[in-house]
């Protein structure tokens, strides 16, 4: 949180206990062993600012009413060099405090300090993350799905960034197993098709207008040089020429959408550098492993599984998820992040505690590794779900949505739910330019703070040589509202780190852009008064500092007119 915010509490809790031991002295309170001092935000503020219940949880160890003990906290109180200027009792004992003017100086002083730094944390310094989102298969262009899971990867990447590690991000290419050999099917019998044969696509091939136009392209190339070859050289060739192109593609859309990876990291490295197969050996060196009807299985029951599985089939081929638990041990072991975050759609539920599993086994700490299971995503249009585009009359991809809505859209729409929510993305509003589109509201907000300082400065008033001396004039329950909600950015951005939720970010902005608007309505700038004018432009400059902020967080523009 806020060193400021945590300095009051911290405040609050030692003005509380020396009250409680100089009210033992006097003999108010009897001798008793003190307990610690909880305080906590009251749902309303008329019941202050803060609050405990101290003189609630010392009733048996004081063997006095509450009220009474409230009563000897507050007259032995002192609140002096503390961020509080009043207590009062309410109820059966709660005591309440009210923040002085001098605690919202120092929160607006410490944000336009901060600038562009403000709502970092350091929680998690000299740790290292290792977030892996999309990994789509390389195999055809990315869908709705991908482009949810692509903002939220990539969104909770800087916000573990903010917290203080130091994160890459990762993608993941799927260039071996089943869907290679299916693509290479796919390949092979196009291109055969292409030069007269007339054999026939089978149903769980791939039949996208992609797989043709390689095929095409390949031919313009090649000519017929391969239609004579062996089946197994033929589609090495193909595979080779166009599994490239598709990660070229991958990569450039997804930095059409705004993320660049670290690392593009691909499975047949695994395979090929003996990898799959060392963490096979080193679970079979600890015993783990077992031979049943020509197979390996791993005693995945041992490790708080259902049932084991197998690792080798009897063909002496790795099952899917070996090559798995090689890039997570790689990830762990190898090259030691202290956190890996894999983001994964909602299917993956049972895949998660075996690759779990394993890793225990192999000795690691299997808590390091965290998954995000993603829910599916339903494109709306007109009150209705759509599946494919009209335009083209195919499925949607990443691409096709991105000619429909725009960016800053896609991205803050996708992260405005829960991973684990279902996500109903409504194409029309995330077009609409009115207060009822989120993203469209916010960027609004530090439209109108920037707007407001053009006017000011037209007038011949300097916005630059605001400061934040004069803040105490902030007396308005709008400006002290807004002000304590700038204050919560950095425990906001620590909660997001801790739960892997960055939706919690993009709730803050659209919370900060209403709170703005209301201090906007209630509170005038351009008042005759100039320390207040000044006060309420100072305001207005930590609001869009702060606003940038959390809408660069989420790679979301913050235009300066609208």
């Amino acid at each position: 949180m806020s060193f400021l915010v945590k300095k009051a509490e911290q405040q609050l809790e030692a003005a509380v206990i020396a009250a409680i031991k100089k009210a033992i002295e006097k003999g108010e309170l009897p001798e008793a062993e003190l307990l610690p001092v909880k305080t906590e935000v009251p749902a309303d503020r008329k019941n202050g600012d803060y609050s405990t219940n101290a003189a609630m949880a010392h009733a048996r160890a004081f063997r006095m009413p509450p009220v009474k003990i409230a009563d000897a906290i507050i007259n032995n109180l002192d609140l002096s060099g503390t961020y509080f200027e009043k207590c009062e009792c309410a109820g059966a004992g709660f005591l309440n405090f009210t923040l002085s003017g001098q605690y919202y100086c120092d929160i607006i002083a410490d944000v336009l300090e901060k600038g562009a730094m403000y709502g970092h944390s350091d929680i998690n310094k000299g740790k290292r993350a290792l977030v892996e989102f999309v990994s789509a298969n390389p195999t055809g262009p990315m869908h709705v799905g991908n482009a949810r899971g692509g903002a939220m990867g990539d969104c909770l990447s800087e916000v573990l960034s903010w917290s203080g590690y130091e994160t890459e991000r990762e993608f993941y290419i799927n260039d071996g197993g089943n869907q290679i050999e299916k693509f290479g099917l796919s390949l092979d019998i196009r291109y055969r098709q292409h030069f007269g044969d007339p054999i026939e696509m089978p149903e769980d091939s791939y039949h996208g207008q992609d797989i043709i136009d390689h095929v095409k392209n390949f031919a313009e190339i090649h000519g017929d040089k391969f239609i004579n070859a062996t089946e197994e050289e033929r589609r090495k060739a193909l595979v080779e020429y166009a599994l490239p192109l598709n990660i070229e593609g991958l990569e450039r859309d997804l930095l059409k959408y705004k993320i660049k990876y670290d690392t593009w990291f691909r499975e047949s490295t695994l395979h090929n550098s003996g990898a799959a197969k060392k963490v096979v050996d080193l679970l079979t060196e600890k015993g783990y492993t077992y031979e049943s009807e020509g197979a390996l299985w791993f005693k995945a029951e041992q490790f708080g599984c259902d049932k084991d599985f197998v690792l080798k089939r009897s063909n002496g081929f790795f099952t899917y998820i070996v090559p798995d638990i090689a890039y997570h041990y790689n990830k762990l072991a190898e090259r030691s992040f202290d956190l890996a975050v894999d983001i994964l759609g909602a299917d993956h539920h049972g895949y998660v505690p075996r690759l779990k599993a394993a890793l225990t086994a192999l000795g690691i700490d299997a808590e390091r590794l965290q998954v995000v299971l993603m829910q599916m995503v339903r494109l709306v249009k007109e009150g209705e779900v759509i599946k494919a585009s009209k335009r083209s009359g195919k499925a949607i991809t990443l691409v096709t949505l991105l000619e429909e809505v725009p960016i800053d859209a896609a991205r803050f729409f996708f992260n405005m739910r829960e991973a684990n929510t279902h996500c109903d993305f409504d194409l029309d509003l995330a077009v609409e330019q009115s207060s009822q589109n989120p993203v469209y509201y916010c960027q609004y907000a530090y439209a109108r703070i920037c707007s407001i300082f053009r006017k000011m400065e037209e007038s011949g008033f300097s916005v630059e040589d605001c400061c934040v001396s004069g803040a105490d004039l902030l007396t308005n329950e709008t400006e002290k509202e807004l002000i304590r909600f700038i204050s919560s950015l950095t425990a906001e951005t620590e909660n997001a780190a801790k739960l892997l939720d960055p939706s919690k970010l993009t709730r803050y902005a659209v919370d900060l852009a209403t709170l703005f608007h209301k201090f906007y309505n209630a509170c005038h700038c351009d008042v005759e008064d100039e320390a207040l004018k000044s006060a309420r432009i100072t305001l207005c400059k930590a609001t869009a500092t702060t606003l940038k902020n959390v809408l660069g967080l989420l790679k979301v523009d913050a235009p300066e007119k609208m």
